[in-house]
């Protein structure tokens, strides 16, 4: 079980420091609804961790998002150290702040939702499985998520947008991007069964208690 743990974290890493580096990069279309194409890796973090709750318990889930923030952080301090250095051609530093130096603002407002959302969703996760005695995964799976997802837009588009856009804008900002965030918390759950059910198979376990 020690291999699927690891596989998971470095799911559950790997997608938000992606969702990190490309939101900021590229905004898209989609039906009609402006979004970050960061926001797709973004939600895979949050079924990662209703997966490991599941399999290794509470403690385990909250040590997923320590360790993404702890990568977020260390990820943000090299990619400073990098902009330091001297480049050998200046045009190659116009690139490098481009792509990978976002507002400091935008940087706080990021990583304040993630802590907020993501320990949100894993004690509302917790709290229904201990209230539904372990069954119905598919509610505590998506209002869990569908609660946590809506705190962090909220608090994202807020604290990086809020006087840099007319006020009137922020409302549909936040109800475009939750909307597809929506969407992917509601075609996830086959996806969390799905892999609980291939990873009990093959260890022939069950969920820990802690």
């Amino acid at each position: 079980m020690q291999r699927t743990y690891d596989a998971l974290l470095g799911v559950y890493v790997a997608s938000l420091i992606t969702a990190n580096f490309i939101a900021g990069v590229k905004l898209v279309n989609l039906l009609g609804f402006v979004v970050p194409a960061g926001f797709l890796a973004y939600c895979v973090t949050f079924p990662v961790t209703d997966i490991a709750a599941e399999l290794f318990g509470f403690d385990a889930s909250k040590r997923f998002v320590l360790a993404g923030f702890v990568a977020n952080t260390f990820s943000l301090l090299l990619i400073a150290a990098g902009l330091a250095m001297p480049p050998l051609v200046p045009e190659m530093q116009e690139l490098y702040v481009k792509a990978f130096t976002p507002t400091f603002r935008v940087v706080a407002a990021s990583i304040a939702a993630y802590l907020v959302s993501q320990y949100l969703d894993v004690y509302v996760f917790w709290w229904l499985r201990i209230r539904t005695r372990g069954r119905h995964l598919w509610l505590r799976n998506n209002v869990g998520e569908l609660t946590a997802q809506l705190v962090d837009t909220c608090i994202f588009i807020t604290l990086a947008f809020y006087g840099t856009v007319p006020a009137s804008v922020l409302p549909n900002m936040v109800v475009s991007q939750y909307i597809w965030k929506v969407v992917v918390a509601l075609l996830d759950t086959p996806f969390v069964y799905a892999t609980l059910y291939l990873i009990r198979a093959i260890y022939g376990v069950g969920v820990r208690s802690s």
